[in-house]
């Protein structure tokens, strides 16, 4: 069930993101909106000047602002971004929703498991030998935890997530539903006869503190080392990171990536969705990668924004493109100068 929500002053919220109250401060606000869907006791935000007329116009109580802008006396808060104040504040007028301490009747729960007193047990959960679950944790309906497996403090388990054996995740880890971690990397070895025998899958998986990771993603355990997903690093839904994959902290991943085996993602890593990336490749700390972009295996990407297949600096993609889109007209030209030095030809011949 839904928690009543507080209603808090325009001013407090302006506070809390350090912003300018314009109007009055004492307006009480619920919610976050859209400016066309905001009403009275909602909150709402632009970051275009040139959609102020809409912000007037909004009927949400308060309106984030850029700095400076000018609603003629309208309740706003001014913010240096007010995308990110608008998030702030969502932040405090919508907290996660959390289940106090419990445990579902059908939830299974191996005896030398360490649950925490203050921790959300759901329904048809399975926990494993020697788990250990931190405070103020969440493990939703179906969720299979298991042997050996840490979870932190205030993490979110979802629905149907998997954990498998020595897995470890650091403090407030959320995991949508459906994401395994820990299942074997892809990796095997032919014979003389092109027989495929596994090569060894007996690593781990670490994920630190305040990491997201979508639904339906995947993250494989190491093969004989780990697999390590950095602090606040945020991971899309159905995305693949494969084994012995290092990413470092404050990546961020799109939808449908898929990441081979021992790729390195440094630091402040920007990946768009459907990215390929092929073994012990190389992105480092600070570079952008577009969407649908091809990372050659051991390819180093270096900072800057990158695009296209082969993944190439942004300046040659578009370059490149340029010259594509030319590609048509050109042929038709060469048509065109074929005809005129086949009928040249014939002049010559005939002088001749």
């Amino acid at each position: 069930m839904s928690q009543q929500r507080e209603a808090i002053t325009v001013r407090k919220l302006a506070e809390r993101v350090g912003g300018r109250v314009c109007g009055n401060p004492f307006v009480e606000i619920l919610g976050v909106a859209s400016l066309e869907s905001g009403r009275a006791g909602d909150i709402a935000f632009v970051e275009d000047r040139k959609f102020l007329d809409a912000a007037r116009a909004s009927l949400a109580s308060c309106v984030i602002v850029p700095e400076g802008a000018n609603l003629d006396g309208r309740c706003c808060i001014e913010a240096a971004r007010p995308k990110l104040a608008f998030a702030l504040i969502a932040e405090v007028l919508h907290p996660p929703e959390r289940q106090g301490s419990y445990r579902h009747p059908t939830a299974v729960i191996a005896a030398s498991a360490q649950i925490d007193d203050d921790v959300f047990v759901g329904a048809f959960v399975q926990v494993g030998e020697r788990a250990q679950i931190g405070a103020g944790a969440q493990v939703r309906t179906g969720a299979v935890i298991g042997d050996n497996v840490h979870i932190g403090r205030d993490c979110v388990i979802h629905s149907h997530v998997t954990l498998y054996d020595n897995v470890h995740l650091g403090d407030r880890v959320i995991l949508h539903a459906g994401v395994v971690v820990g299942a074997d990397g892809f990796g095997y070895v032919p014979d003389e006869g092109n027989v495929r025998h596994k090569f060894p899958q007996r690593g781990t998986v670490l994920i630190e503190d305040d990491v997201e990771i979508g639904a339906g993603s995947c993250v494989d355990r190491g093969a004989l080392g780990q697999t390590r997903i950095g602090k606040n690093t945020k991971i899309d839904n159905l995305v693949q990171i494969a084994h012995n994959v290092e990413i470092g902290e404050r990546v961020v991943i799109a939808s449908q990536t898929g990441i081979s085996g021992s790729t390195v993602i440094e630091d402040d890593a920007i990946i768009g969705g459907q990215v390929g990336f092929g073994d012990h490749a190389r992105v480092m700390k600070g570079a952008i990668i577009g969407s649908k972009a091809g990372v050659l295996p051991g390819k180093i990407v270096r900072p800057g924004i990158w695009w296209g297949i082969p993944v190439q600096p942004l300046d040659e993609y578009k370059r490149l493109n340029a010259h594509l889109s030319r590609v048509p007209r050109m042929r038709e030209e060469i048509k065109e100068l074929k005809e005129e030095i086949k009928k040249l030809k014939e002049r010559l011949n005939e002088k001749s």
